[in-house]
């Protein structure tokens, strides 16, 4: 049985519900169309949507991991956060989804720790169709590209003490840069069409996540070592060493 049969037999979507992921890919492609020789409609929205599911998730524990990584390193940064979802949230209920546009500092954060760390330094290479001149440099044609995404987000040019993390200067210098492409002084995910398949999903989940983590419980260090910063470098960039941290319960919170 087709996705789509499962979905008429489900009932699909009713009234004015808004259409899900599924149904948009469902309505791209027919399912009697084999759109390949070897796939046909049903094996490709598959396909696609674990390909998405997976970058997504990969994305959002990378930087979660970071962020909370720079968190316990910079202990007032993660105070001021914590008193946001205070001031914001309350102690009486969970953070929703529709809470997310109003934690300011808390999407700094994010932002900032992308930039430091972004998930993917080197993405994936570029041929060039065509020669080209780039950055004064001659570049012929069928020439494979990499960008190097870690280099441009620690640009000194760019960014004032680029090695230090200062989630503040996205509420004031650089308050309208987005992550999704369009501002390539902050290309995390990189950019264009060829641009990372879970960026809409991980930022989706990794404010909620980060949130839901920080205003539920207050996090610590096991001991008074540094927390190690170091790289695994790999197609993504996750921290070479697990992050040990204590959990626990957050003071009058209700929620737990």
């Amino acid at each position: 049985m087709s996705i789509k049969q499962k979905r008429k037999i489900s009932g699909g979507v009713k009234g004015d519900d808004e259409p899900d992921f599924m149904d948009t890919m469902i309505s791209f492609l027919d399912d009697d169309l084999k759109v390949t020789k070897e796939y046909d409609a049903d094996t490709i929205n598959k396909a696609t949507s674990l390909t998405i599911l997976l970058a997504g998730v990969d994305v959002t524990t990378g930087t979660l991991s970071w962020a909370l990584s720079l968190l316990l390193k910079n202990p007032e940064t993660l105070k001021k956060a914590q008193e946001e979802l205070d001031q914001i949230i309350g102690r009486e209920r969970q953070v929703k989804e529709s809470d997310i546009d109003n934690l300011v500092y808390l999407q700094a954060v994010l932002k900032e720790t992308m930039r430091l760390y972004p998930p993917g330094p080197v993405p994936l290479a570029h041929v060039s169709t065509e020669d080209c001149i780039l950055g004064g440099y001659h570049i012929p044609a069928k020439t494979r590209v990499f960008i190097n995404i870690g280099k441009i987000q620690l640009d000194p040019k760019t960014w004032p003490e680029p090695n230090e993390f200062r989630p503040e200067r996205f509420l004031t210098t650089h308050k309208n840069i987005d992550v999704r492409g369009q501002d390539f002084e902050l290309i995390p995910f990189s950019s264009g069409r060829r641009m990372c398949a879970g960026v809409s999903l991980a930022m989706k989940w990794m404010p909620l996540a980060l949130a839901s983590l920080l205003h539920g419980f207050d996090i610590a260090t096991p001991s008074d070592e540094p927390v190690d910063m170091s790289e695994n470098m790999e197609l993504t960039n996750h921290k070479s060493s697990l992050l040990e941290v204590v959990v626990n319960a957050a003071p009058s919170c209700s929620i737990i």
